[in-house]
């Protein structure tokens, strides 16, 4: 006789519902879209966007209250990325970014004095990290162009390199790095070296890229020329930083994925209200069946990411933690999101092209996610590698 199934649900709290309705309700007074229209769109690091989440206590979610944050796990996170990203789409980095990258990497390898010094100011919403991980002729090959190297020297380390894409390096107040601490390692994943830099030392000349989507962020071209960077900022074990890096690498997928339904949920709200109020051949053009059909496919798609999404964060909560279901939940979620944006702008036509709508601006931002921290090809060859396959690359 078969018994009752146990632990197939992965229902929220009564306490994170109740922090989700809160949440909208903050984003919906603090956030709504066209201020993160706005935002966006500026040349200049929004101080004050980072100022009202850092006011509503956001930064210390993830952060220990023993460090002056206010707990929670990747579920809580998972619910701060969907709610802010109904709004502010990409714009959710000037958050995530301290928050997977800075507290995740504290709180699994810190020392008890980085904790002290950084963890605090971090929940606090003082103190900004950038990851600088990505090379010049990098991208999903993290590992086999990785150049930048950092050398031993008296008290410490003296570090040269290039890297791409660090998003907010050029106000980070601490650059999460990642360099070559070993050149005759027997495999490429040997001999890295994390360190917590800091972003203001004397030969760190960061640049932001012109680039498509979350424009006011800052995307940088980092150059390192000469970095001393000193012992006690070495986050973790010398020469083991990859296998340190890959602890957050479900943190990172889980903040994409919470990213991409926030941001479906957004561009729904925009289809449908649009569609009740267009007018075309004398009806509202939600009328017509071809535009339902496209609004019911995104609904669609929104519930079946978040299901993959929380069931990946809530795994790894439970303590499985093996990689899988955050990539599968990344990639369903990205793909559906910039399909949904697409969607939207053939619904709102013209409009959906003009920077006077958010449309366009969902579009530009969810079109990152398929591409990184990890590419969707790559993702799909990591899944089909689980099943048994061989290694494709």
């Amino acid at each position: 006789m078969l018994g009752t199934s146990q632990g197939l649900s992965f229902q929220f709290t009564k306490e994170q519902d109740d922090f989700r309705r809160s949440l909208r309700a903050f984003v919906d007074d603090q956030l709504p879209k066209d201020y993160c229209r706005e935002v966006e769109a500026r040349e200049d690091f929004p101080w004050d966007l980072r100022d009202r989440l850092a006011d509503h206590g956001l930064y210390g979610i993830g952060v220990s209250p023993e460090f002056g944050g206010q707990g929670g796990d990747i579920v809580d996170q998972t619910i701060v990325a969907e709610e802010l990203s109904r709004t502010m789409a990409g714009l959710l980095w000037i958050w995530g970014v301290s928050s997977h990258s800075g507290a995740r990497s504290l709180d699994l390898y810190g020392t008890e004095a980085q904790k002290e010094r950084y963890l605090p100011p971090l929940a606090e919403g003082k103190l900004l990290v950038a990851m600088a991980m990505t090379e010049p002729d990098g991208g999903t090959d993290l590992l086999g162009s990785m150049r930048t190297k950092a050398e031993r020297v008296d008290g410490g380390w003296r570090v040269n390199g290039t890297k791409m894409w660090s998003t907010m390096a050029h106000v980070a107040d601490v650059i999460l790095l990642g360099a070559r601490t070993k050149t005759n390692a027997s495999r490429p994943s040997d001999g890295i070296t994390l360190f917590l830099c800091d972003a203001k030392s004397p030969g760190i000349t960061a640049t932001p890229i012109p680039k498509l989507g979350m424009r006011s962020l800052g995307s940088c071209e980092v150059l390192f020329e000469d970095v001393f960077v000193p012992d006690d900022d070495i986050l973790g074990e010398p020469d083991q930083g990859w296998s340190h890096l890959t602890q957050t690498f479900n943190n990172e997928r889980l903040m994409v994925a919470g990213l991409c339904c926030g941001a479906m949920q957004g561009v729904l709200e925009d289809m449908v209200d649009y569609s009740l109020k267009r007018v075309a051949f004398g009806k509202p053009i939600g009328q017509f069946q071809v535009i339902q059909h496209m609004i019911a496919d995104t609904h669609i798609d929104l519930e079946t990411a978040r299901l993959h999404t929380y069931r990946a964060a809530w795994n790894q909560v439970q303590g499985n933690l093996n990689g899988v279901e955050s990539t599968m939940a990344k990639i369903v979620a990205s793909d559906a999101a910039i399909k949904a944006a697409d969607r939207g702008i053939q619904i709102l036509g013209g409009y959906g092209y003009s920077t006077e709508f958010d449309m366009q601006r969902y579009w530009r931002d969810l079109r990152l996610y398929t591409i990184g921290p990890i590419s969707n090809e790559m993702g799909r060859n990591y899944v089909a590698e689980q099943l048994g396959l061989p290694r494709s690359f």
